[in-house]
């Protein structure tokens, strides 16, 4: 049997709470993990990773973390602020940098809630999304670089797609006008590929 690898990056401890949340087991995490189910448990009830031989110390801000999670969200990751609240609501006073201590595991949750894309809606035929993509294929025993005109409509997401030799602006153009021309009521119903003239 190989021998347990130990813990000891936030990063797998970090994995470890997000799984749980998801509604994984301690064996599966472990499993997933390649570490013990006992270590799973150690960790998920600590609440967080901790260096190696980090005495654990307690806190005045202890008992607060979910009221303290909830108006850091709030205030948009402004601490200040929050230390602000703790004096006036809740009668603890504390540093600027004891309050930026105990919300540093939210930011990371803040910065992936900002630049997260939602998908925007609009209405069918009002959108049209345009790449270019490349591969490389067999054609007659010779490996060939193709690129890919490929035109995605917004509602639908069906596809048109077109096969060239090089990225040229002539290449969108004849794309484009296929797409908004008369095949426009056929890129609606079905999706397919078509090879341009070598």
């Amino acid at each position: 049997m190989a021998a347990e690898m130990p813990v000891q990056t936030p990063q797998d401890v970090e994995a470890m709470q997000r799984l749980s949340a998801a509604g994984w087991g301690r064996r599966r995490i472990a499993r997933e993990l390649g570490c013990s189910p006992e270590t799973v448990r150690k960790y998920l009830r600590q609440g967080g990773w901790q260096p190696y031989g980090k005495p654990c110390r307690t806190s005045v801000l202890d008992g607060q973390r979910e009221w303290l999670r909830q108006r850091f969200l709030a205030h948009r990751g402004n601490a200040d602020v929050l230390r602000q609240e703790l004096a006036s609501e809740k009668g603890i006073k504390v540093s600027l940098r004891t309050v930026e201590r105990a919300v540093e595991p939210w930011r990371r949750e803040l910065r992936n809630a900002a630049v997260a894309t939602v998908r925007f809606e609009t209405p069918p035929g009002r959108q049209l999304q345009a790449d270019f993509g490349q591969c490389v294929v067999r054609i007659g025993g010779e490996r060939v670089r193709v690129h890919l005109a490929v035109l995605t409509l917004g509602y639908s997401r069906r596809l048109l797609v077109r096969a060239f030799r090089s990225e040229k602006q002539d290449h969108w153009l004849s794309t484009l006008e296929e797409g908004s021309g008369t095949g426009a009521v056929c890129l609606r119903r079905c999706s397919w590929i078509t090879l341009a003239p070598w």
